[in-house]
């Protein structure tokens, strides 16, 4: 195995997150606008390139692969690259492959994701209440991603919800929605609005600190901080009266960079050192340059030595522009 990736900051880089495409059959009010161009298949790397882009760093120390999107499950044989990369979990490099996804696909592929060595998922719901969920998701059917978790649970997966907490949406239901989960054996994760890429909506009117939120939920429930990581950004507390855990994902009022150990690729194969920076490097090139990873290698290596310590998130009240101009589904969640 070739030497940890450590950046300039002494941090080791053992986490890549890696978009395998930009599509999505969601339309999600914060996180695109509804009437999207997406990428020429062209310039998407191929199953077998995102394979051997993954391998690459597995072999350069990366134990935990996250595959997001868009919506990973709605890219055309997706199922084969996870089985394939189901390889470096039974030979032990790698300790775990995951996935984040809308939900919408689950119940046609919980029990395959299962047996290619997957654990556990994310499941990205903002709202329990079938009309907002429409008009959040604007081409979301909430009955199809709660049948999809079902799916999940039963094929063995661990499941965890994402909830994006939007203010004046869908804020009253965070405490609806911590209740729901700890009682069906879910974690639930918080997470602020971030200036990611034009949308069709105003983030000031969306942004939502969570400060707040804990606050809030303080107020009737008991919180206690707990040491529980999972490899990404949370910050954990466990829930006195339903015995669950709540995690905070705070870009915006606590950013997380000092202990940051993750790096994303695109579906393009741009690597970004730092989901709130626009730095980044071409890993596409050297992936076509050549059959050797040699080249490959040396363009990681460079990339990683300028990792920057912090993004530099910000809601732009003055201007309204996103801090970041590419949009989370190209980046990978």
């Amino acid at each position: 195995m070739s030497q940890p990736m450590i950046d300039p900051f002494g941090r080791t880089v053992s986490y890549l997150r890696v978009s395998v495409t930009d599509r999505c059959d969601f339309r999600c009010v914060y996180c695109m606008a509804e009437d999207m161009t997406f990428l020429p298949k062209r310039e998407v790397l191929s199953l077998e390139e995102l394979d051997r882009l993954c391998s690459a760093f597995i072999e350069k120390g990366v134990r935990k692969l996250r595959l997001t999107g868009g919506e990973p499950l709605v890219r055309k044989n997706i199922m084969s690259l996870i089985r394939s990369l189901s390889r470096h979990i039974d030979s032990g490099k790698l300790e775990e492959l995951t996935i984040t996804t809308n939900g919408s696909q689950l119940a046609r592929y919980a029990t395959e994701l299962y047996e290619c060595g997957v654990r556990r998922i994310n499941v990205s719901i903002d709202t329990l209440d079938a009309d907002r969920f429409k008009a959040i998701t604007r081409w979301g059917d909430l009955g199809k991603v709660m049948d999809g978790i079902r799916a999940a649970t039963a094929a063995g997966l661990s499941v965890k919800i994402n909830m994006v907490a939007l203010k004046g949406v869908n804020e009253h239901e965070i405490l609806s929605m911590v209740e729901w989960c700890h009682a069906n054996g879910y974690d639930l994760t918080l997470i602020e609005t971030m200036p990611l890429g034009e949308i069709d909506e105003d983030r000031t009117d969306q942004y939502l600190p969570l400060s707040m939120v804990r606050a809030k939920l303080a107020e009737q429930l008991t919180l206690e901080d707990i040491p529980y990581k999972t490899g990404g950004p949370a910050r954990y507390v466990r829930i006195a009266e339903t015995g669950g855990r709540l995690g905070f994902i705070t870009p915006m009022t606590h950013n997380f960079c000092e202990s940051c150990n993750r790096v994303r690729v695109t579906c393009t194969g741009m690597l970004y050192m730092c989901l709130g920076q626009d730095d980044s490097a071409d890993l596409r090139a050297p992936l076509r340059a050549s059959e050797s990873d040699e080249q490959l290698h040396a363009a990681i290596d460079e990339a990683i030595g300028r990792k920057p310590k912090g993004h530099d998130f910000i809601i732009d009240r003055r201007t309204r522009q996103p801090a970041v101009t590419r949009h989370m589904s190209v980046t990978g969640g």
